[in-house]
């Protein structure tokens, strides 16, 4: 049985328009007191963004599940993340397909992140510190990409590595300005672009750290 908590948790989630009962389900059972800063794990089940490492946040809850939610995944996909931050949307994600790639451009949330998941026994994840820029041409091309920071275009090298049918997920918009969730499809000749929430992210940098 759920906390009340927990309970409350789901609710605000729900009323944020995150309805997907599979993607309920997983952010019901993925503990995100794992994921965020010791002194803050009493607001781990606050629909809030937190601070983590690196000058970095964990993301919104309801955002996070919206994210999820649109990208659609099913048990046989295979995910890049880019961004991971402190590993809590990489668990979620691993949860709903095959395997989930993920990149991390600090290299202390990177390592933190892989501790993260190995502590909760997820395995099909390969995460590594690297320009999430790039994409990882070496795994790609991929079912479905979420990108955890914000783009004023999204890149083209990202676009190439997304499968014809593919969506991928990201934030589109300057710095400290209100931005875009973007849906992109990839068709066989174009792709297509629908907007779906006012969000707010880190920029997506070139590099790594």
């Amino acid at each position: 049985m759920m906390t009340p908590e927990k309970e409350a948790f789901i609710g605000s989630l729900h009323d944020d328009g995150v309805t997907d009962p599979r993607v309920l389900d997983v952010m019901a059972r993925i503990p995100r007191e794992r994921f965020v800063e010791p002194q803050l794990a009493h607001r781990a089940y606050d629909n809030l963004p937190l601070p983590i490492a690196c000058e970095q946040t964990i993301s919104q809850p309801s955002v996070v599940g919206r994210m999820t939610q649109e990208l659609a995944l099913d048990s046989r996909m295979k995910v890049l993340e880019v961004g991971a931050g402190s590993g809590y949307q990489t668990a979620i994600l691993a949860s709903l397909c095959r395997r989930v790639y993920a990149l991390e451009r600090h290299a202390t949330l990177a390592e933190q992140a892989r501790s993260r998941l190995a502590a909760l026994d997820i395995t099909n994840v390969i995460l590594t510190h690297g320009d999430g820029s790039e994409g990882w041409p070496l795994h790609a091309p991929f079912d479905r990409i979420l990108v955890a920071a914000a783009a004023e275009d999204p890149p083209r090298p990202l676009l190439d590595q997304l499968k014809v049918g593919g969506i991928m997920i990201l934030p589109i918009g300057e710095e400290g300005s209100i931005q875009q969730l973007i849906k992109v499809t990839r068709g066989v000749k174009e792709f297509t672009y629908h907007e779906l929430i006012s969000v707010r992210f880190v920029p997506l940098l070139h590099g790594f750290r």
